[in-house]
């Protein structure tokens, strides 16, 4: 199946922070097919509740159940061009069968002006179709080591239908028809050109997100998974410049997932709620009344988990065992705690989302666990 590379970016919500609508269309190539199970239109013709086709599930035999839809994403961000570590992560991320990669920031740790070298050293190990789907990180939003924008036009949105502005705020349903996941990424706290983006409570931003989540809700999409760059919770060295606003939102949606990267260290959190006995999250404290779940076989809905995967290939740092926030952590790994580079594997079916650390290069560190919700009607 031919299909068409290039950004695009869609009114939708986005007139809530004044965006506009463009697409950058360039010559078409050929698909794999696990990318064209998730890119692929359903057509005017169709039907948006058939099931997906292509590498989301196995050639069917005649008169057999349907077997269900299924979605493979892949995530890590602070990656650099180191050879060892960044080139094992982007070989064992090319081996691991994934449909799409989340890159969660911090890309090249370069000079302005190596934006396309570090894309060929991407594209070189993953494929030149294979879509690694970009969000700023603070290196490249105000450009001290690039500028995102030149990032993203030699590594662009493949996957279709993103709505926002591609590599700052946009998110995507996967896959297209009769969407599983719908993927939320977001940039709190970075300096960009036109300033720094605040997703405090009451701002267009904010509001942006909270409609993200409610419309995914809305339409019946199972799993919602929000991505950005700098976390809040965290035992690194830097404290929560994403906004304790955002996450309070985030929590108290019950959004699945919150993928981060920023510190370069891997790090995630039991299931955290927010209500009787929890009225919020405080940073820079620990309160069990906040934890729903911390063993590794979770309900969906009772919370959200928050992963931090700056483990892309920049040399990693230490996790500091007496943060007060540790409580709140069932898994981490840096510097003196088996560090280990890598990227988190998420596997995602009506019924269940199963994350996995998986290992590129370094240590032997690995963590896993699964969120469960009722079978669909």
């Amino acid at each position: 199946m031919q299909w068409r590379r290039g950004v695009v970016c869609v009114l939708g919500m986005l007139a809530l922070v004044g965006g506009a609508a463009c697409t950058s269309p360039s010559p078409t190539t050929q698909q794999p097919p696990a990318v064209a199970a998730l890119t692929s239109d359903p057509g005017a013709t169709a039907s948006v509740a058939s099931p997906p086709t292509g590498a989301l599930r196995p050639p069917g035999t005649a008169g057999a159940p349907a077997p269900s839809p299924r979605v493979h994403l892949t995530a890590a961000g602070d990656y650099a061009a180191n050879v060892a570590t960044t080139g094992g992560v982007l070989r064992a991320l090319a081996l691991s069968g994934s449909e799409a990669h989340l890159a969660l920031g911090d890309l090249s740790y370069g000079s302005p002006g190596g934006e396309s070298a570090w894309c060929s050293f991407v594209t070189s190990r993953v494929g030149t179709s294979f879509p690694f789907e970009l969000l700023s990180g603070n290196h490249e939003s105000n450009g001290t080591n690039g500028s995102i924008d030149r990032f993203a036009s030699c590594l662009p949105n493949r996957l279709g239908g993103a709505v926002g502005d591609y590599a700052r705020q946009y998110y995507v349903d996967l896959p297209r028809s009769s969407p599983l996941v719908r993927v939320v990424l977001v940039s709190p706290g970075l300096t960009f050109p036109d300033g720094t983006w605040s997703y405090a409570a009451g701002s267009a931003r904010y509001a942006w997100t909270a409609a993200a989540i409610d419309g995914a809700r809305r339409v019946g999409i199972r799993w919602v998974v929000v991505a950005m760059h700098e976390p809040c919770l965290s035992m690194g060295r830097y404290g929560c410049s994403s906004g304790s606003d955002l996450q309070h939102l985030l929590v108290s949606e019950r959004v699945d997932l919150v993928l981060s990267g920023h510190e370069h260290l891997y790090q995630r959190t039991k299931q955290l709620r927010e209500g009787t006995g929890c009225a919020r999250i405080t940073v820079g404290s620990y309160s069990p009344a906040c934890v729903a779940d911390a063993d590794t076989s979770m309900v969906a809905g009772a919370g959200t988990v928050f992963a931090t995967v700056g483990t892309g290939g920049v040399a990693l740092r230490q996790v500091a065992a007496t943060d007060p926030e540790r409580g709140y952590f069932a898994a981490s790994s840096g510097v003196g705690t088996n560090p280990t580079y890598g990227f988190a594997d998420l596997r995602v079916t009506p019924d269940e989302l199963r994350f996995s650390f998986v290992r590129g290069a370094g240590g032997s560190f690995t963590d896993s666990w699964v969120l469960r919700r009722a079978p669909s009607p």
